[in-house]
C-alpha cells in the first residue's frame, strides 16, 4: 500500500452524512452484531482480535462502551495495556500481549496494544530505530501466527482525531465533573508531541501492515462508532458461521 499521510485524511464525517440517520442505522447493526457474536461463541471455530489505537482523548473507551458494551459479556473480553510492570519488562515485549490473545469463540479488544512498544517508546527515545523495526517485524510475525494457526481474525483501528478536537476533549475533562476522573496532567505534555506521534504512527502503518490498518475519522463519535461497528459486522458475516446443532454423545 502507499504511505499513509494522516494530515491528508479528514477527521470528520462527509458533510452529506446525516447524524440521526446514521445513529438509527447503527442500532440495526448492533442488533446484527449481538446475533453474530452469539454465533461466534456457539460455533467456537474462529476468534476476533480488535486492536484500538489512538491519541489521548480519541474516544477509545467510549467506542468500546457504546459498540461492544451491547454484546454478551461472556464472549467479549477487554484488555487495556498500561505501562509494563517489572515482571512484564523482564520478558520479551510480546509476552504480555500473547498471554491475552483471544481463544476460539471470543472477541478480544485491545485498548492500546503491542503498538505502544513501537510508538511511545520511539517518541520518547526509549528505544532506537533499529530496535523499533525489529519489533515491528516481530509484531507482523505474531499477527500472522494468530491468523494462520488459530483462526484469529484481526482488525486494527486507528481513531483519527484533530489536534483541536483533542484539546477540546482534554479541557472538558477539567470542566465536566463526570469526566474529571479521566484528567491526567501528563496528557497535555504528550499532546505537545503531536507531530512526533503522527510520524511514528505513519511509520507503523507502513511497516506493520501485513494485517491492514483502518483509519477511522473520530472527531464525531456517532460516525466513528458506525464505521467500526460496520467493519466488525461485515468481518463476522464473512466467516459464514453456522450453529453446531445438537451435540452427539
Amino acid at each position: 500500500m502507499g504511505k499513509i499521510k494522516l494530515g491528508d485524511i479528514d477527521t470528520r464525517a462527509p458533510k452529506d452524512w446525516d447524524k440521526q440517520e446514521t445513529k438509527n442505522r447503527l442500532i440495526d447493526i448492533l442488533a446484527e452484531l449481538d446475533e453474530l457474536q452469539n454465533l461466534l461463541y456457539a460455533e467456537s471455530r474462529h476468534s476476533l482480535l480488535i486492536v484500538i489505537q489512538g491519541m489521548d482523548a480519541s474516544g477509545k473507551d467510549g467506542l468500546i462502551r457504546n459498540v461492544f458494551g451491547k454484546l454478551n459479556p461472556q464472549g467479549v473480553l477487554v484488555k487495556s495495556f498500561k505501562a509494563p510492570t517489572a515482571e512484564e519488562l523482564a520478558h520479551d515485549f510480546l509476552w504480555r500481549i500473547h498471554a491475552n490473545a483471544p481463544e476460539k469463540g471470543y472477541i478480544r479488544l485491545f485498548n492500546r496494544s503491542q503498538y505502544e512498544d513501537v510508538l511511545v517508546t520511539r517518541v520518547h527515545k526509549w528505544i532506537d530505530d533499529e530496535t523499533a523495526y525489529k519489533r515491528m517485524k516481530a509484531i507482523n510475525r505474531w499477527e500472522n501466527l494468530l491468523e494462520e494457526h488459530n483462526s484469529t481474525h484481526i482488525l486494527k483501528f486507528y481513531l483519527h482525531i484533530s489536534p483541536d478536537e483533542q484539546r477540546r476533549r482534554l479541557d472538558e475533562r477539567i470542566r465536566n465533573p463526570a469526566k474529571q476522573w479521566k484528567y491526567n496532567e501528563n496528557d497535555y505534555k504528550e499532546a505537545k508531541l503531536w507531530d512526533d506521534y503522527m510520524k511514528m504512527y505513519e511509520d507503523c502503518f507502513q511497516n506493520c501492515n501485513d494485517v491492514p490498518w483502518t483509519i477511522i475519522p473520530a472527531d464525531q463519535n456517532w460516525y466513528k462508532e458506525y464505521l467500526v461497528a460496520t467493519t466488525v459486522r461485515d468481518t463476522l458475516k464473512g466467516l459464514n458461521m453456522q450453529y453446531p446443532g445438537l451435540k452427539k454423545k
